[in-house]
Protein backbone atom coordinates (compact mmCIF):
# COMPACT_ATOMS: atom_id res chain seq x y z
CA UNK A 1 0.00 0.00 0.00
CA UNK A 2 1.85 3.27 -0.83
CA UNK A 3 1.26 6.08 2.18
CA UNK A 4 2.64 8.33 4.11
CA UNK A 5 2.19 7.90 7.78
CA UNK A 6 3.22 11.32 9.71
CA UNK A 7 3.70 11.09 13.67
CA UNK A 8 4.74 12.72 16.54
CA UNK A 9 2.41 15.85 17.07
CA UNK A 10 0.83 16.75 20.21
CA UNK A 11 0.26 19.69 22.91
CA UNK A 12 3.17 21.54 24.08
CA UNK A 13 3.65 25.36 25.47
CA UNK A 14 5.27 28.22 23.70
CA UNK A 15 9.33 27.34 23.62
CA UNK A 16 8.91 23.14 24.52
CA UNK A 17 10.07 20.99 21.65
CA UNK A 18 8.30 17.80 19.35
CA UNK A 19 9.78 15.68 16.90
CA UNK A 20 7.63 14.49 14.36
CA UNK A 21 7.93 11.50 12.15
CA UNK A 22 6.97 10.49 8.13
CA UNK A 23 7.33 7.29 7.46
CA UNK A 24 6.86 6.23 3.82
CA UNK A 25 5.71 2.36 2.14
CA UNK A 26 4.69 1.02 -1.08
CA UNK A 27 6.97 3.07 -3.29
CA UNK A 28 11.36 3.43 -3.46
CA UNK A 29 12.19 6.59 -0.83
CA UNK A 30 15.53 7.10 -0.73
CA UNK A 31 15.63 8.18 -4.62
CA UNK A 32 13.55 11.02 -4.16
CA UNK A 33 13.25 14.78 -2.23
CA UNK A 34 10.90 14.93 0.84
CA UNK A 35 9.10 18.38 2.63
CA UNK A 36 6.85 18.47 5.09
CA UNK A 37 4.38 21.53 4.66
CA UNK A 38 1.64 22.78 7.27
CA UNK A 39 -2.11 23.86 7.00
CA UNK A 40 -2.75 26.13 10.13
CA UNK A 41 -6.83 26.66 10.78
CA UNK A 42 -8.24 28.85 8.37
CA UNK A 43 -5.33 29.16 5.96
CA UNK A 44 -3.61 27.22 2.96
CA UNK A 45 -1.24 24.96 3.45
CA UNK A 46 2.36 25.97 3.50
CA UNK A 47 5.63 24.56 2.48
CA UNK A 48 8.06 24.20 5.76
CA UNK A 49 11.11 22.63 5.19
CA UNK A 50 12.67 19.93 2.60
CA UNK A 51 15.74 17.57 1.85
CA UNK A 52 17.14 16.31 -1.34
CA UNK A 53 17.24 12.97 -1.68
CA UNK A 54 20.63 12.19 0.35
CA UNK A 55 20.12 14.27 3.17
CA UNK A 56 22.94 16.11 2.18
CA UNK A 57 20.64 19.41 1.02
CA UNK A 58 17.80 21.17 3.48
CA UNK A 59 15.93 24.20 3.04
CA UNK A 60 13.35 26.22 4.90
CA UNK A 61 10.81 28.58 5.41
CA UNK A 62 12.07 31.60 6.55
CA UNK A 63 9.79 31.49 9.71
CA UNK A 64 11.21 28.18 11.24
CA UNK A 65 15.02 28.93 10.62
CA UNK A 66 17.27 28.18 13.27
CA UNK A 67 14.03 26.38 15.04
CA UNK A 68 13.38 23.26 13.39
CA UNK A 69 15.56 20.59 11.72
CA UNK A 70 14.79 18.38 8.60
CA UNK A 71 16.64 15.04 8.17
CA UNK A 72 16.15 11.52 6.96
CA UNK A 73 16.72 7.86 7.54
CA UNK A 74 16.96 6.13 3.73
CA UNK A 75 17.58 2.99 5.65
CA UNK A 76 14.33 3.28 7.50
CA UNK A 77 12.03 5.16 4.77
CA UNK A 78 11.19 7.67 6.93
CA UNK A 79 12.08 11.56 7.38
CA UNK A 80 11.43 13.58 10.22
CA UNK A 81 11.80 17.52 11.61
CA UNK A 82 12.68 18.30 14.95
CA UNK A 83 10.58 21.20 16.04
CA UNK A 84 12.63 23.47 18.89
CA UNK A 85 11.73 26.92 20.65
CA UNK A 86 8.13 26.12 19.31
CA UNK A 87 5.70 29.21 18.68
CA UNK A 88 1.78 29.48 18.72
CA UNK A 89 2.03 30.73 15.33
CA UNK A 90 3.45 27.30 14.53
CA UNK A 91 0.21 25.33 15.51
CA UNK A 92 -0.86 23.42 12.44
CA UNK A 93 -1.57 20.13 11.11
CA UNK A 94 1.75 19.09 9.60
CA UNK A 95 1.80 16.98 6.80
CA UNK A 96 4.66 15.38 4.31
CA UNK A 97 4.82 15.05 0.82
CA UNK A 98 7.88 14.20 -1.78
CA UNK A 99 8.65 14.81 -5.12
CA UNK A 100 8.40 12.45 -8.67
CA UNK A 101 6.41 9.35 -7.37
CA UNK A 102 5.80 11.04 -4.27
CA UNK A 103 3.80 14.26 -5.49
CA UNK A 104 0.73 12.78 -5.52
CA UNK A 105 0.80 11.20 -1.92
CA UNK A 106 -0.60 12.70 1.12
CA UNK A 107 -1.15 11.33 4.48
CA UNK A 108 -3.42 12.15 7.10
CA UNK A 109 -0.97 14.79 8.77
CA UNK A 110 -0.45 14.97 12.31
CA UNK A 111 -2.02 18.10 14.69
CA UNK A 112 0.48 20.03 16.67
CA UNK A 113 -0.53 22.35 18.74
CA UNK A 114 1.17 25.43 21.12
CA UNK A 115 -0.01 26.73 23.49
CA UNK A 116 1.21 30.58 24.70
Amino acid sequence: QVQLVESGGGLVQAGGSLRLSCTASGRPFSSYAMAWFRQAPGKEREFVAGISWSGGYTYYTDSVKGRFTISRDNAKNTMYLQMNSLKPEDTAVYYCNGGGIWRDVWGQGTRVTVSS
